[in-house]
């Protein structure tokens, strides 16, 4: 019962002032103006509506609704806006709070200020002033006396300990398991999640964007090392594992969902693109890839996830072969 009530009061307490803004500073970490970067100055990742209600409207997710609060997977968690590394794993732990709950974060990525109730600290991506959550202390929950409350929304998880800031790409071509299937295990590949993008509508199922009246592509989502892997190196293995001069249809998988695309997330990567069309088209191959501008990305079921890897076997539809 104690618990319930407590978590009762952090809610109502964390929801009170969520859409308020506050201009005072706290004087033990001072934010650097410089270092705040207005989203609509810099192409950030695409956010939901859902995600905008948090990290740009300082919202709040409800307790316990977080993909995150239970997860206790090692790897490195990114401000979901700008892919910034904020929390290694190491520094979560179990709060009973509802949220997240890390007691250090990484160096230098999370800034502080006096939120808009006079008494509670704001904590916001330092690279790009999202709002992550608040911070408390003298709780005693761990050691360090300290706990980072974030919602899962603000984050994304990449299962590897990383220090550099990731890229992200995202690949249209045929059915999305065949093209993680041969995106997965190249070096610098942090993460692959397969899902839909540039539709018409939110939150699309499978069975949506089969019924060919959403607009969605089967699509795969890529956050990469660009120290050890680059964009363009990508962008010529994706040329190289599908059929890019089909149209609307990979092998026997036929519809609008299959179309070969790059959407880019970047002016750069956008010029990469065009290039390497060019090039292909030099070849004398007639390139039916759309380059277009990445929309929002929705990930798909769960089932679809790492499929050959669960299930075994190889694509029907993809093989490897050199264009370059």
């Amino acid at each position: 019962m104690f618990r319930n009530i407590l978590i009762l009061i952090l809610f109502i307490s964390m929801t009170s002032c969520a859409q308020e803004n506050s201009s005072s500073i706290d004087n033990n970490k001072e934010v650097n103006s410089t270092q705040i970067k207005n989203s609509t100055m810099k192409a950030y990742n695409p956010l939901t509506k859902e995600e905008q209600k948090v990290i740009l409207q300082k919202g709040t997710e409800y307790p316990f609704s977080g993909e995150y609060t239970k997860k206790k997977e090692k790897g490195t968690y990114l401000c979901r806006q700008c892919n910034a590394p904020l929390y290694n794993s190491n520094d979560k732990f179990e709060s009973e709070c509802g949220w997240p709950a890390f007691d250090d974060e990484i160096k230098g990525a999370v800034l502080r200020k006096i939120d808009a109730d006079g008494s509670r600290t704001e904590i916001l991506c330092a690279n790009c002033g999202a709002h992550l959550g608040h911070v408390f202390e003298g709780e005693g929950l761990t050691d360090k006396n300290i706990r980072h409350c974030v919602n899962s929304i603000s984050l994304k998880f990449i299962p590897k300990e990383i220090s550099t800031i990731p890229e992200r790409a995202i690949f249209a071509g045929g059915c999305f398991w065949g093209v993680e299937y041969y995106m997965n295990n190249n070096p610098g590949v942090l993460s692959t999640t397969v899902g839909y993008i540039n539709g018409k509508t939110d939150n699309p199922t499978y069975e949506d964007v089969c019924s060919h009246t959403t607009g969605h592509a089967e699509a795969i989502e890529i956050f990469f090392d660009p120290n050890i892997i680059t964009f363009e190196k990508l962008a010529k293995l994706f040329f190289e594992i599908h059929d890019f001069t089909q149209v609307n249809r990979q092998g026997p998988d036929v519809g609008d969902q299959y179309r070969s695309a790059i959407f880019y997330l970047s002016e750069k990567q956008k010029q990469i693109a065009d290039s390497l069309v060019r090039v292909l088209d030099n070849k004398g191959y007639k390139v039916a890839t759309e380059i277009s501008a990445a929309k929002v990305f929705w990930p798909a079921e769960k089932y679809h996830q790492d499929y050959y890897e669960k299930k075994g076997g190889v694509p029907y539809c993809h093989a490897r072969k050199t264009v370059f």
